[in-house]
């Protein structure tokens, strides 16, 4: 079997900081190799790239030079993050006729579509969409769907959302004969709807009312490993339809996992659990605390009195994936966030304008971030140029007393002060200090990221990028903030009307700068 070639191997892979995706990278390169070529005809069919499961699968399947075809209500949403060798069709799943054209020369389809944020009954309109959806493909001829559903016990009373993943998978059962349902609970992954939920919760409060519902057991999976459970599928020796759960080795509780992420973020929770939260005030206090809706939070807290554990082996009998435990799927989760975000484009993650704005910034995972742009009528490689020399006997640009102050602040708190200034007036280096930041990232005439030393309840940063456009050149300025707990949420928000004078009125002096060098040569 292809994927016993994988399972000896996994066990040496020493994983880097930085290796998003790299263990599934290796075992699907490995499983692809016999199949799938680049220029054939086969094609895999995805719906749901645009959300959290479908937008990372998305890029494995590129990432293996997979041909795909995207179906989506929004082809618009989709065009600036597809590689040039995926499709994009039109198409809702709710309208049969609409399905026709996608599945032309389709060998593999995965079905990752839900109606839970969806007025009226989502119930009926999820076992209306599966069923189009299993027709189209079997009249096309499909081989395969692939399915993601939820875990629970269909014996026992289910909530109406886990009761409809399960009746979705039925009803492609039902209009096609070979369909993979994987079962899954909590998805453990920066994005994630549960892992943002505990995040919300656990980084904003320091005591927790709890309801009941913490104490109920579930078996969490890391984004990465349903991943590879998903790109595994597509080679399972299977001729008819079977139904696989998959889960961590743990079977623990939502309190336990909020304690983990608690102890891994050096934060102290105290959960207080009480029998009076009724799905509907839950849903409310999470649609006050955390950034989920209160339609979906409802939803969502009603499945959570349901537990979500494994009852049979045959997911890991079947494929040589192995998944983690959730402590580490948790410090992954962590970890991976730091490295996507720091490989993040601002210009493709914020309105080209610079003018998306919310009180307090943007928010990203479990960062804050203040982004603003400025065009200037001179080459990048001018614009550039201030930016290079500030900090030190150069500045900051703007409100220099103030930055002085807050150095001041920082050296009576412990911290290094604004005193070191800068190596040279006018070359930079990573690894360099300028004043109270230090250089994390340098690309000459494009880039500078510094990352603050001074002391702060967090982890901040401060970018610069300059990038060419048809009037010269456009300087993006970004703040970047990582709050820890409630302190470092409400030490943002009460600096940012302060964050707004200072950053806009450097940003503004640096264009200023820029134009007035050109202006002097």
């Amino acid at each position: 079997m292809v994927l016993e070639s994988w399972q000896t191997s996994r066990k040496r892979i020493v994983v880097s900081r930085c290796s998003v995706g790299s263990i599934i990278t290796q075992m699907t390169r490995v499983q692809m190799k016999s199949r799938l070529v680049p220029g054939t005809s086969e094609l895999i069919l995805l719906t749901g790239a645009t959300g959290y499961v479908g937008g990372r699968l998305l890029s494995l399947l590129e990432r293996q030079k997979i041909h795909v075809r995207c179906l989506t209500r929004r082809p618009e949403a989709l065009e600036d993050r597809r590689s040039p060798t995926t499709d994009i069709v039109a198409g809702d799943v709710l309208d049969r006729d609409s399905l026709s054209s996608a599945f032309e020369n389709v060998d593999t389809a995965y079905y990752l579509v839900h109606s839970m944020g969806a007025q009226g009954n989502f119930q009926e309109q999820d076992r209306t969409a599966a069923s189009n959806f299993a027709e189209a493909a079997a009249t096309a001829g499909v081989r395969r769907i692939i399915y993601l559903g939820g875990l629970g016990n269909p014996d026992h009373e289910l909530s109406k959302h886990l009761r409809s993943r399960q009746e979705t998978g039925d009803a492609l059962r039902a209009h096609h004969s070979q369909v993979i349902e994987f079962r899954a609970s909590i998805v453990i992954g920066s994005g994630s709807l549960s892992f943002e939920m505990i995040r919300a919760l656990v980084e904003r409060l320091p005591i927790m009312i709890c309801p009941k519902w913490i104490h109920v057991k579930a078996q969490p999976i890391a984004i990465e490993d349903l991943l590879a459970y998903l790109m595994a599928a597509m080679e399972l020796p299977t001729l008819g339809s079977q139904v696989l759960e998959i889960g961590g080795p743990d079977q623990v509780s939502y309190r336990e996992i909020m304690q983990e992420y608690a102890r891994q973020r050096g934060l102290t929770r105290w959960m207080i659990p009480v029998p009076f939260l009724t799905p509907y005030l839950s849903s409310l206090w999470l649609g006050l605390v955390t950034p989920l809706y209160a339609r979906v939070g409802k939803k969502l807290v009603e499945s959570l009195r349901n537990p979500t554990l494994i009852s049979n082996n045959l997911a890991l009998t079947s494929f040589s994936v192995r998944p983690r435990t959730y402590r580490e799927a948790i410090a992954r989760a962590l970890v991976n966030e730091d490295c996507e975000f720091a490989a993040t484009r601002w210009s493709d993650a914020l309105s080209s304008s610079g003018e998306r704005r919310s009180w307090g910034g943007s928010r990203f995972g479990s960062r804050l971030v203040d982004s603003r742009t400025v065009v200037v009528s001179v080459p990048p490689e001018e614009a550039f140029a201030p930016i290079r020399r500030i900090g030190g006997r150069t500045g900051w640009y703007y409100g220099n007393w103030l930055w002085t102050t807050r150095g001041f602040i920082d050296l009576l708190l412990g911290g290094v002060g604004v005193r070191r200034g800068r190596r040279d007036d006018e070359s930079v280096s990573v690894g360099d200090a300028l004043d109270f930041w230090r250089v994390e990232s340098y690309q000459p005439g494009h880039q500078l990221r510094l990352f603050a030393e001074m002391k702060v309840p967090g982890r901040a940063w401060l970018e610069f990028e300059v990038t060419p456009c048809e009037e010269g050149s456009k300087i993006r300025q970004t703040a970047i903030f990582d709050p820890l707990g409630l302190m470092g949420i409400l030490y943002w928000y009460g600096i940012y009307p302060l964050h707004q004078c200072v950053f806009a009125g450097m940003l503004r002096n640096i264009a200023r700068a820029a134009e007035t060098l050109n202006t002097s040569r």
